[in-house]
Protein backbone atom coordinates (compact mmCIF):
# COMPACT_ATOMS: atom_id res chain seq x y z
CA UNK A 1 0.00 0.00 0.00
CA UNK A 2 2.80 2.28 1.18
CA UNK A 3 5.04 1.57 -1.98
CA UNK A 4 1.93 2.12 -4.72
CA UNK A 5 1.36 5.54 -3.17
CA UNK A 6 4.94 6.35 -2.96
CA UNK A 7 4.76 7.11 1.25
CA UNK A 8 5.82 5.92 4.64
CA UNK A 9 3.34 3.14 6.33
CA UNK A 10 3.36 5.79 8.98
CA UNK A 11 1.78 8.52 6.15
CA UNK A 12 -0.58 5.77 5.02
CA UNK A 13 -1.77 5.39 8.49
CA UNK A 14 -2.25 9.21 9.01
CA UNK A 15 -4.02 9.84 6.16
CA UNK A 16 -6.77 6.51 7.75
CA UNK A 17 -6.77 8.05 10.67
CA UNK A 18 -7.41 11.78 9.48
CA UNK A 19 -4.22 13.04 10.68
CA UNK A 20 -4.35 16.75 9.95
CA UNK A 21 -0.13 16.15 9.22
CA UNK A 22 -1.02 15.36 6.11
CA UNK A 23 -0.46 17.75 2.46
CA UNK A 24 -3.40 17.37 0.48
CA UNK A 25 -1.53 16.30 -2.55
CA UNK A 26 0.14 13.24 -0.45
CA UNK A 27 -3.73 12.62 0.91
CA UNK A 28 -4.59 12.65 -2.23
CA UNK A 29 -2.02 9.71 -3.65
CA UNK A 30 -2.77 7.72 -0.59
CA UNK A 31 -6.64 7.69 -1.54
CA UNK A 32 -5.78 6.65 -5.25
CA UNK A 33 -3.63 3.72 -4.54
CA UNK A 34 -6.19 2.28 -2.05
CA UNK A 35 -8.55 2.46 -4.59
CA UNK A 36 -6.58 0.81 -7.21
CA UNK A 37 -5.60 -1.85 -4.85
CA UNK A 38 -9.22 -2.53 -3.62
CA UNK A 39 -8.67 -1.62 -0.21
CA UNK A 40 -11.73 -1.24 1.84
CA UNK A 41 -11.67 0.55 5.04
CA UNK A 42 -13.28 -1.10 8.38
CA UNK A 43 -15.54 1.52 9.59
CA UNK A 44 -17.68 1.42 12.64
CA UNK A 45 -20.46 3.76 13.27
CA UNK A 46 -19.29 4.93 16.49
CA UNK A 47 -16.94 3.02 17.90
CA UNK A 48 -17.95 1.18 21.29
CA UNK A 49 -19.90 2.28 23.87
CA UNK A 50 -18.09 3.56 27.18
CA UNK A 51 -19.03 -0.09 28.91
CA UNK A 52 -17.20 -1.65 25.97
CA UNK A 53 -20.37 -3.01 24.06
CA UNK A 54 -21.11 -2.92 20.41
CA UNK A 55 -22.16 0.44 19.06
CA UNK A 56 -23.82 -0.89 16.43
CA UNK A 57 -25.32 -4.10 15.56
CA UNK A 58 -26.90 -5.05 12.00
CA UNK A 59 -30.15 -7.24 11.51
CA UNK A 60 -30.06 -8.18 8.21
CA UNK A 61 -33.57 -9.36 6.51
CA UNK A 62 -33.74 -11.54 3.54
CA UNK A 63 -36.49 -9.74 1.59
CA UNK A 64 -36.56 -6.39 -0.32
CA UNK A 65 -37.47 -3.33 1.43
CA UNK A 66 -41.03 -3.05 0.12
CA UNK A 67 -42.27 -6.48 1.13
CA UNK A 68 -40.56 -6.27 4.81
CA UNK A 69 -42.42 -3.00 5.82
CA UNK A 70 -45.58 -5.22 4.35
CA UNK A 71 -45.29 -7.80 6.52
CA UNK A 72 -46.16 -7.35 9.86
CA UNK A 73 -44.09 -10.49 11.50
CA UNK A 74 -40.90 -7.76 10.66
CA UNK A 75 -42.13 -5.08 12.07
CA UNK A 76 -42.52 -7.22 15.31
CA UNK A 77 -39.50 -9.33 15.42
CA UNK A 78 -38.03 -5.52 14.54
CA UNK A 79 -39.37 -3.87 17.77
CA UNK A 80 -38.23 -7.40 19.86
CA UNK A 81 -34.82 -6.34 18.81
CA UNK A 82 -34.41 -2.93 19.14
CA UNK A 83 -36.24 -3.21 22.70
CA UNK A 84 -32.70 -5.36 23.64
CA UNK A 85 -30.65 -3.59 22.04
CA UNK A 86 -31.72 0.01 22.88
CA UNK A 87 -31.50 -1.22 26.86
CA UNK A 88 -27.90 -1.57 26.55
CA UNK A 89 -27.06 2.10 24.60
CA UNK A 90 -26.65 0.35 20.58
CA UNK A 91 -27.52 1.17 17.86
CA UNK A 92 -29.69 -0.87 15.33
CA UNK A 93 -28.80 -1.15 11.72
CA UNK A 94 -31.42 -2.52 9.45
CA UNK A 95 -30.63 -3.91 5.81
CA UNK A 96 -32.65 -5.96 3.37
CA UNK A 97 -31.63 -8.67 1.00
CA UNK A 98 -33.17 -8.26 -2.46
CA UNK A 99 -31.79 -8.97 -6.12
CA UNK A 100 -31.22 -4.90 -6.66
CA UNK A 101 -29.70 -4.59 -3.14
CA UNK A 102 -26.98 -7.57 -3.44
CA UNK A 103 -23.62 -5.52 -3.80
CA UNK A 104 -24.69 -2.53 -1.51
CA UNK A 105 -25.46 -5.18 0.90
CA UNK A 106 -21.95 -7.19 0.52
CA UNK A 107 -20.18 -3.83 0.64
CA UNK A 108 -21.81 -2.87 3.80
CA UNK A 109 -20.89 -6.78 5.15
CA UNK A 110 -17.18 -6.72 3.67
CA UNK A 111 -16.74 -2.79 5.46
CA UNK A 112 -17.52 -4.29 8.62
CA UNK A 113 -20.09 -1.01 9.65
CA UNK A 114 -21.60 -3.51 12.74
CA UNK A 115 -19.97 -4.98 15.68
CA UNK A 116 -21.91 -7.75 15.37
CA UNK A 117 -24.78 -9.40 13.09
CA UNK A 118 -28.49 -10.85 13.06
CA UNK A 119 -29.88 -12.66 10.31
CA UNK A 120 -33.27 -13.55 9.48
CA UNK A 121 -35.58 -14.93 6.15
CA UNK A 122 -32.50 -15.81 4.21
CA UNK A 123 -33.41 -18.48 1.38
CA UNK A 124 -30.96 -21.47 1.37
CA UNK A 125 -29.95 -20.32 -2.65
CA UNK A 126 -29.51 -16.88 -1.21
CA UNK A 127 -26.19 -16.03 -2.07
CA UNK A 128 -25.73 -14.00 0.87
CA UNK A 129 -25.48 -16.70 3.03
CA UNK A 130 -22.24 -17.36 1.87
CA UNK A 131 -21.32 -13.65 2.72
CA UNK A 132 -22.49 -13.45 5.96
CA UNK A 133 -21.10 -17.12 7.03
CA UNK A 134 -17.78 -15.01 6.23
CA UNK A 135 -17.99 -11.93 7.24
CA UNK A 136 -15.79 -11.98 10.22
CA UNK A 137 -18.53 -10.62 12.72
CA UNK A 138 -20.34 -12.59 15.46
CA UNK A 139 -23.04 -13.62 14.10
CA UNK A 140 -26.44 -15.36 15.61
CA UNK A 141 -29.15 -16.35 13.28
CA UNK A 142 -32.88 -15.44 14.00
CA UNK A 143 -34.76 -19.32 12.66
CA UNK A 144 -32.69 -22.02 11.25
CA UNK A 145 -29.51 -21.21 9.68
CA UNK A 146 -30.10 -22.33 5.55
CA UNK A 147 -28.91 -24.44 3.30
CA UNK A 148 -25.57 -25.27 4.24
CA UNK A 149 -25.08 -22.43 6.44
CA UNK A 150 -24.22 -23.04 10.39
CA UNK A 151 -24.00 -20.96 13.77
CA UNK A 152 -26.11 -20.12 16.50
CA UNK A 153 -29.91 -19.70 16.17
CA UNK A 154 -33.10 -18.73 18.19
CA UNK A 155 -36.36 -20.31 16.24
CA UNK A 156 -39.55 -21.23 17.36
CA UNK A 157 -40.86 -24.79 17.22
CA UNK A 158 -42.31 -24.48 13.67
CA UNK A 159 -42.59 -28.20 13.30
CA UNK A 160 -44.52 -28.29 16.06
CA UNK A 161 -47.11 -25.71 15.73
CA UNK A 162 -47.83 -27.28 12.81
CA UNK A 163 -48.54 -31.05 13.73
CA UNK A 164 -50.25 -29.52 16.71
CA UNK A 165 -52.61 -27.65 14.16
CA UNK A 166 -52.84 -30.47 12.01
CA UNK A 167 -53.50 -33.00 14.68
CA UNK A 168 -56.77 -30.61 15.76
CA UNK A 169 -57.97 -30.75 12.63
CA UNK A 170 -57.81 -34.55 12.28
CA UNK A 171 -59.55 -34.69 15.36
CA UNK A 172 -62.44 -32.53 14.94
CA UNK A 173 -62.81 -35.32 11.88
CA UNK A 174 -61.37 -33.59 9.36
CA UNK A 175 -60.51 -36.27 6.56
CA UNK A 176 -58.80 -34.33 3.36
CA UNK A 177 -56.54 -31.85 5.27
CA UNK A 178 -54.90 -29.72 2.58
CA UNK A 179 -51.45 -27.15 3.17
CA UNK A 180 -50.74 -23.74 1.88
CA UNK A 181 -46.61 -23.51 2.44
CA UNK A 182 -44.45 -21.07 2.38
CA UNK A 183 -41.47 -20.49 0.15
CA UNK A 184 -39.33 -23.90 -0.46
CA UNK A 185 -35.75 -23.23 1.28
CA UNK A 186 -36.68 -20.71 3.83
CA UNK A 187 -36.47 -22.41 6.80
CA UNK A 188 -39.54 -21.47 8.79
CA UNK A 189 -41.70 -22.74 5.69
CA UNK A 190 -39.94 -25.54 5.95
CA UNK A 191 -40.30 -27.17 9.58
CA UNK A 192 -44.09 -26.08 9.12
CA UNK A 193 -44.57 -28.31 5.86
CA UNK A 194 -42.66 -30.91 7.61
CA UNK A 195 -44.87 -30.78 11.09
CA UNK A 196 -47.75 -31.03 8.39
CA UNK A 197 -46.51 -34.15 6.76
CA UNK A 198 -45.29 -35.96 10.41
CA UNK A 199 -48.99 -35.12 11.65
CA UNK A 200 -50.53 -36.50 8.91
CA UNK A 201 -48.38 -39.50 8.69
CA UNK A 202 -49.36 -39.97 12.14
CA UNK A 203 -52.75 -39.66 11.92
CA UNK A 204 -52.71 -42.34 9.07
CA UNK A 205 -53.89 -39.59 6.31
CA UNK A 206 -52.80 -38.95 2.65
CA UNK A 207 -50.92 -36.09 2.01
CA UNK A 208 -52.62 -33.93 -1.08
CA UNK A 209 -50.70 -32.28 -3.07
CA UNK A 210 -49.05 -29.52 -1.51
CA UNK A 211 -49.38 -25.35 -2.76
CA UNK A 212 -46.78 -22.72 -1.91
CA UNK A 213 -47.07 -19.41 -1.67
CA UNK A 214 -44.84 -16.48 -0.30
CA UNK A 215 -46.15 -15.79 2.40
CA UNK A 216 -48.56 -13.08 1.29
CA UNK A 217 -52.21 -12.31 1.14
CA UNK A 218 -52.54 -12.49 -2.89
CA UNK A 219 -50.48 -15.84 -3.03
CA UNK A 220 -52.78 -17.15 -0.22
CA UNK A 221 -56.02 -16.63 -2.49
CA UNK A 222 -53.86 -17.81 -5.58
CA UNK A 223 -52.98 -20.98 -3.73
CA UNK A 224 -56.34 -21.66 -2.49
CA UNK A 225 -57.77 -22.02 -5.96
CA UNK A 226 -55.72 -24.07 -7.14
CA UNK A 227 -55.99 -26.27 -4.24
CA UNK A 228 -59.85 -26.38 -5.02
CA UNK A 229 -59.25 -27.31 -8.47
CA UNK A 230 -56.48 -30.73 -7.44
CA UNK A 231 -58.96 -31.41 -4.30
CA UNK A 232 -62.93 -30.53 -4.79
CA UNK A 233 -63.37 -32.30 -1.86
CA UNK A 234 -60.87 -30.72 0.23
CA UNK A 235 -62.54 -29.86 3.83
CA UNK A 236 -59.25 -28.23 6.13
CA UNK A 237 -56.34 -25.82 4.74
CA UNK A 238 -53.35 -25.62 7.10
CA UNK A 239 -52.12 -21.94 5.62
CA UNK A 240 -48.12 -21.65 6.89
CA UNK A 241 -49.32 -17.76 7.71
CA UNK A 242 -51.85 -15.75 8.59
CA UNK A 243 -51.74 -13.31 5.68
CA UNK A 244 -51.94 -16.65 2.95
CA UNK A 245 -54.33 -17.41 5.40
CA UNK A 246 -56.80 -14.47 4.78
CA UNK A 247 -56.15 -15.13 1.00
CA UNK A 248 -57.17 -18.65 1.22
CA UNK A 249 -60.76 -17.25 3.53
CA UNK A 250 -61.44 -14.36 0.19
CA UNK A 251 -60.62 -17.75 -1.98
CA UNK A 252 -63.10 -19.68 -0.35
CA UNK A 253 -66.05 -16.96 -0.14
CA UNK A 254 -65.87 -16.73 -3.63
CA UNK A 255 -66.21 -20.36 -4.22
CA UNK A 256 -69.26 -20.61 -2.17
CA UNK A 257 -67.51 -22.86 0.51
CA UNK A 258 -68.40 -21.75 4.37
CA UNK A 259 -65.80 -21.66 6.60
CA UNK A 260 -65.59 -23.65 8.78
CA UNK A 261 -69.04 -25.47 7.97
CA UNK A 262 -67.22 -26.94 5.16
CA UNK A 263 -63.89 -26.35 5.22
CA UNK A 264 -61.50 -25.58 8.32
CA UNK A 265 -58.99 -23.16 7.80
CA UNK A 266 -55.86 -22.72 10.58
CA UNK A 267 -53.21 -20.17 9.63
CA UNK A 268 -49.75 -19.66 11.77
CA UNK A 269 -48.49 -16.27 13.88
CA UNK A 270 -51.36 -14.71 15.12
CA UNK A 271 -50.90 -11.38 13.40
CA UNK A 272 -53.29 -9.16 13.92
CA UNK A 273 -55.30 -9.53 10.87
CA UNK A 274 -55.58 -12.84 12.04
CA UNK A 275 -58.39 -11.42 14.81
CA UNK A 276 -60.05 -8.92 12.37
CA UNK A 277 -60.65 -11.73 9.80
CA UNK A 278 -64.17 -12.61 8.81
CA UNK A 279 -64.43 -15.55 10.38
CA UNK A 280 -61.61 -14.59 13.16
CA UNK A 281 -59.08 -16.94 12.49
CA UNK A 282 -57.97 -19.88 14.43
CA UNK A 283 -53.59 -20.03 14.36
CA UNK A 284 -50.61 -21.09 15.49
CA UNK A 285 -48.90 -18.12 17.98
CA UNK A 286 -45.52 -17.60 18.10
CA UNK A 287 -43.52 -15.00 19.79
CA UNK A 288 -42.19 -12.98 17.41
CA UNK A 289 -40.90 -10.40 19.78
CA UNK A 290 -39.75 -12.35 22.34
CA UNK A 291 -38.01 -14.01 19.58
CA UNK A 292 -36.30 -10.83 18.39
CA UNK A 293 -35.65 -9.65 21.43
CA UNK A 294 -34.03 -13.33 22.63
CA UNK A 295 -31.52 -13.47 19.59
CA UNK A 296 -30.11 -10.26 20.41
CA UNK A 297 -29.37 -10.87 24.20
CA UNK A 298 -27.69 -14.09 23.62
CA UNK A 299 -25.86 -12.36 20.62
CA UNK A 300 -24.49 -9.66 23.22
CA UNK A 301 -23.61 -12.28 25.76
CA UNK A 302 -21.86 -14.52 22.98
CA UNK A 303 -19.72 -10.99 22.70
CA UNK A 304 -19.10 -10.23 26.16
CA UNK A 305 -18.06 -13.92 27.03
CA UNK A 306 -16.14 -14.86 24.16
CA UNK A 307 -14.80 -18.27 23.65
CA UNK A 308 -18.16 -19.26 25.51
CA UNK A 309 -20.56 -19.38 23.05
CA UNK A 310 -24.80 -19.40 24.69
CA UNK A 311 -26.05 -21.99 22.65
CA UNK A 312 -29.01 -22.25 20.48
CA UNK A 313 -32.66 -21.51 21.45
CA UNK A 314 -36.33 -22.91 20.40
CA UNK A 315 -39.20 -20.94 21.59
CA UNK A 316 -42.71 -22.84 22.38
CA UNK A 317 -45.80 -21.95 20.15
CA UNK A 318 -49.57 -22.17 21.04
CA UNK A 319 -52.68 -23.07 19.10
CA UNK A 320 -55.14 -20.26 19.05
CA UNK A 321 -58.63 -21.39 18.25
CA UNK A 322 -60.81 -18.75 17.04
CA UNK A 323 -64.22 -19.10 14.71
CA UNK A 324 -62.04 -20.26 11.47
CA UNK A 325 -61.68 -24.28 12.71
Amino acid sequence: MAAAAGVSQATVSRVLTGSARVTTQVRQRVHAALGSLGYQRRQRLAGTTSSGAPAAVALLIGRSTSRMFADPYFARLVAGVEQALSREGISLVLTSSCSDALHSTERFLAGRHADALLVASLHKEDPLATVVAGAGVPLRWIGRPPGRASGRYVDVDNAGGARQAVEYLAHQGRRVITNIAGPPGVSAADGRLTGYRSALASAGLPVPPVAHGDFTQGSGAHAMNWLLDRQPRLDAVFVASDLMAVGALHALRRAGRRVPDDVAVIGFDDAAVARMATPALSTVRQPIETLGRLAAELLLTDLSTPGEPSGDAVLPIELVLRESA
